[in-house]
């Protein structure tokens, strides 16, 4: 159990300072906490003013009160993550900081150590608040829509929670698809097999589904039908019984296509929708049916609306920066066209 001790005044409305020891059990090493050379308190003393003092097993934060009171309950959840057997990265320290500022109530180190699905010598996790939400509403709900922009590990985590059903015997099978919107979903024009047509649109997914599935065994499991990759089009007239189906890239579906990919839901079976409504590559003045199908299925039971932020994005953080520099810029540029039309106008 970590040890804390506040000296000095605790008046925030002054501004005043305050120093915080934290006692860190002597059964944790320094090392693990702390980073090879010091990488991960680097990290922490980047995201703070206070000054972060270390000797021994004693650290000692000496700066704002409100600051001291964030930094010791980080290092309680960072202990707590290494109890767990889980290894800290700088990634995790900042995400967990991240939750933390947020004052969500929610323990990182819960949020970090919830196991999806283990295999081929990883552990996939959700890394995020919003993540964990997403992983909870897929299996509270037979239809889930994961919205948001790219690097938030929308389709991932939905085919870990595919793969982890299939292999608890909850589906019988796995259904991949998405749209292609570059041929139309008109592909006979295009040369060469029917697998070497699909393949550009569908790879994402298979890339998907080796990290998790061994990669010998899914020839196999492809020829049995216990797992399907194919585009949206081939969904039309079946009906999708005990199987855990994934739509892929729906922004760039249309209405029709929405509704017709919903409607194939069948008895024991669970759908996720995945898109970026920022994303969309229809013609233009086609609305996107994931854009409609928020103002007509929302609020209907067992359906959810999870919707992940730039905070969200796992990848490099340049991704994050980028993500939200197009926001930034897409919000100028529809201000900017609602000032010249005389008034606001609704953003794609």
């Amino acid at each position: 159990m970590v040890e804390i001790t506040h000296a000095g005044s605790r008046d925030r409305a002054r501004g005043s300072h305050s120093q915080v020891k934290i006692v860190v059990p002597e059964d944790h090493s320094m090392v693990s906490l702390l980073g090879s050379r010091d990488e991960l308190l680097h990290v922490i003393e980047r995201a703070f003013h206070s000054d972060i003092h270390v000797r021994g097993n004693e650290i000692t934060v000496t700066g704002p009160a409100d600051e001291g009171e964030l930094v010791s309950r980080l290092f309680s959840e960072l202990i707590a993550l290494l109890t767990s057997g889980a290894q800290l990265t700088p990634d995790a320290v900042e995400h967990s900081l991240a939750m933390l500022r947020a004052e969500t109530g929610e323990s990182p180190a819960e949020v970090l150590t919830l196991d999806i699905l283990s295999g081929r010598g990883r552990t996939i996790r959700p890394k995020t608040l919003n993540q964990k939400r997403y992983v909870d509403a897929i299996d509270k709900h037979t239809i889930v829509f994961g919205i948001g922009p790219a690097g938030t590990g929308k389709t991932y985590l939905a085919m870990a929670k595919a793969v982890r059903a299939l292999q608890d015997k909850k589906v019988n099978r796995i259904i991949l698809t998405r749209p292609a919107v570059e041929a139309g979903e008109r592909l006979g024009f295009l040369p060469g097999t029917l697998y070497e047509k699909i393949d550009p649109y569908l790879r994402p997914l298979y890339d998907a589904l080796h990290d998790m599935v061994d990669p010998d065994s899914i020839p196999r499991l492809m020829n049995a039908g216990t797992i399907e990759v194919a585009p949206l089009a081939y969904m039309r007239g079946r009906t999708l019984n005990d199987s855990f189906i994934i739509l892929d890239e729906a922004q760039n579906t249309s209405p029709e296509q929405m509704k017709m990919f919903l409607t194939r839901l069948g008895f024991g079976s669970k759908v996720v929708v995945t898109g970026d409504v920022t994303q969309v590559d229809l013609p233009s003045g086609q609305r996107s049916g994931l854009e409609v199908v928020q103002e007509i299925l929302e609020g209907i039971d067992d359906i959810h609306f999870c919707r992940l932020t730039s905070r969200d994005v796992v990848r490099h953080k340049l991704v994050t920066r980028i993500v939200e520099a197009y926001d930034r810029f897409d919000s100028q540029a529809s201000e900017g066209s609602g000032r010249a039309n005389g008034g606001p106008r609704k953003r794609r």
